[in-house]
């Protein structure tokens, strides 16, 4: 069984686990925080292929208004981001969620907003310029649909010491297989290389890198014709969506900065909040965190997971979220992340030493 499906299964039994023993309801008091942050990509009601190395990023129409449901029904108030720091500010206020979408994407829009405003939902969309322009490299999904259309992946090793790959992906048990090897491989080297190569995998597959981001991603009009909607706040994922941790300081300042100020300048309005790209620990860091808090962002938001409590009114610019996963579309899985059992160690750790 590959790393991915066993790391899955180990999640399910954990969620099953807890809404037997009603853990979800005995310990949400302790483990509960304030506030949550969710994070969503897709969404999307086609059911996924076999092969869909990047099935997390989606969820369906149906289980987004799930969502929504259990949010309104275990009285949590949702609110919009530019609400968050006075929120963070009135303990012993009821809890409250914010939902946010990643990238961009065209779904969000067909599939999503009809949901979320019939439960009239605020909602942040966080845009990479790029993408809008049509010219970025969503290289994640790259990746998918160049092994999708090979049936076997060659890499040349492209320096001494650096493995090449010859890999089968005949079916979508070795496409699979073949992903997460590179996957693995690249996530962990230099970003340029990672780029190059899936270029390289695009061309064999006989498709333009950046042609995705003009099949998948809302354009500037459509940016436009959405930011009237009071309802939506538009926030800023960076230039071309690197791993910023990975970059220098000039490079970090760039792409932050200069995504802000083309989307303020396209949609007429400022842009008050930030996504960091990727967001966990090897993309985002200290040194990020207080160049978002320079460059006056009123907050950033990571893709570390966790709660909000009182102490992060001091960290603003380091606010971690939840994420609702494609695997995970279930209502056990739903009860255990908005009671914020699954992480207990973690939130009481940030009560005490948030950042």
């Amino acid at each position: 069984m590959p790393a991915t499906s066993r790391r899955h299964r180990l999640f399910d039994a954990g969620f099953r686990a807890i809404a037997a023993t009603r853990a979800d309801r005995w310990l949400a008091p302790v483990a509960q925080g304030q506030g949550v942050i969710l994070t969503f990509h897709h969404v999307d009601p086609a059911p996924p292929a076999a092969y869909a190395p990047n099935r997390l990023l989606t969820i369906t129409p149906a289980f987004l208004d799930r969502v929504l449901v259990a949010l309104e029904d275990r009285g949590f108030d949702l609110i919009g981001l530019d609400a968050v720091p006075d929120r963070l500010a009135e303990p012993g206020a009821r809890p409250f969620a914010v939902l946010t979408f990643d990238d961009g994407y065209r779904d969000n829009v067909e599939h999503a907003r009809p949901i979320l405003q019939r439960h009239g939902a605020p909602w942040t969309l966080f845009v990479t310029s790029d993408f809008a322009d049509g010219t970025g490299r969503l290289w994640w999904l790259e990746l998918e649909r160049a092994i999708g259309c090979l049936d076997r992946v060659r890499v040349p090793a492209s320096e001494p010491g650096a493995p090449g790959f010859d890999l089968p992906a005949r079916d979508a048990e070795e496409k699979s297989a073949a992903f997460a090897a590179l996957y693995g491989h690249l996530r962990g080297g230099p970003e340029s290389r990672l780029l190059r190569v899936i270029a390289d995998l695009c061309a064999q597959a006989g498709f333009a890198p950046g042609e995705l981001a003009r099949e998948l991603c809302l354009s500037w009009p459509d940016l436009r014709e959405l930011a009237r909607d009071p309802a939506v706040t538009i926030g800023a994922h960076t230039v071309s969506h690197p791993m910023l941790a990975k970059h220098d300081a000039e490079t970090v300042r760039r792409e932050i900065g200069h995504g802000r100020d083309r989307i303020a300048a396209e949609l007429g309005r400022p842009v008050r909040h930030l996504s960091f790209p990727v967001g966990d620990p090897t993309s985002a860091g200290m040194r990020e965190f207080a160049l978002a808090r320079a460059m006056g962002f009123s907050t950033a938001v990571t893709t570390r997971p966790g709660h909000l409590f009182p102490g992060h009114a001091g960290h603003l610019h380091a606010l971690p979220r939840v994420s609702v996963n494609g695997y995970h579309q279930t209502e056990a899985t739903l009860s255990a992340l908005l009671s914020g059992v699954p992480f207990l160690a973690w939130n009481r750790l940030r009560r005490l030493n948030v950042g």
